[in-house]
């Protein structure tokens, strides 16, 4: 019978696994709000391409850091997602080109906007919800067999 420590173990490997699904499932939604935006209603096209980068940020974080807390991951998605938006008022021309090509454009942005730092607040607290459920509905057999 594996110890307590291995359970612990296997519980972070398979979260890791979780986040980075997550995180894969969040681009291809942005990505896919964006491809058909009108196939959308006009709120959802507008709000969820930035909502669900704030929640990439925030499951990538958790990817990173599986065994730190909920706040550290919240204050780091915070902190970058609101950092890369503030970093869109500095117009360098060697960061604008940058900004110029596909990757640089949905990882930089391209021009500051006050609402996108609720867009992001919105993303990275939904992420935070889903991601407090995520123990119950996917770890719920390790903390029985923990307790045994």
């Amino acid at each position: 019978m594996p110890s307590k420590n291995e359970y612990i173990k296997l519980g972070y490997r398979n979260m890791r696994i979780v986040y980075m699904f997550a995180v894969v499932i969040t681009i291809l939604l942005g990505l896919s709000s964006r491809k058909y935006s009108q196939s959308l209603l006009p709120f959802v096209a507008q709000n969820a391409g930035d909502v669900m980068w704030a929640m990439m940020v925030y499951f990538g974080f958790r990817f990173l850091l599986v065994r730190k807390s909920l706040l550290t991951a919240i204050w780091l998605s915070f902190s970058f997602s609101f950092g890369i938006e503030i970093s869109q008022l500095y117009q360098a021309e060697w960061i604008n080109q940058i900004r110029n090509t596909l990757l640089g454009a949905l990882i930089l942005g391209i021009g500051f906007l006050e609402v996108d730092l609720i867009r992001y607040a919105v993303g990275i607290m939904f992420a935070t919800v889903l991601d407090k459920m995520l123990p119950v509905l996917i770890h719920q057999r390790y903390i029985k067999r923990i307790a045994e």
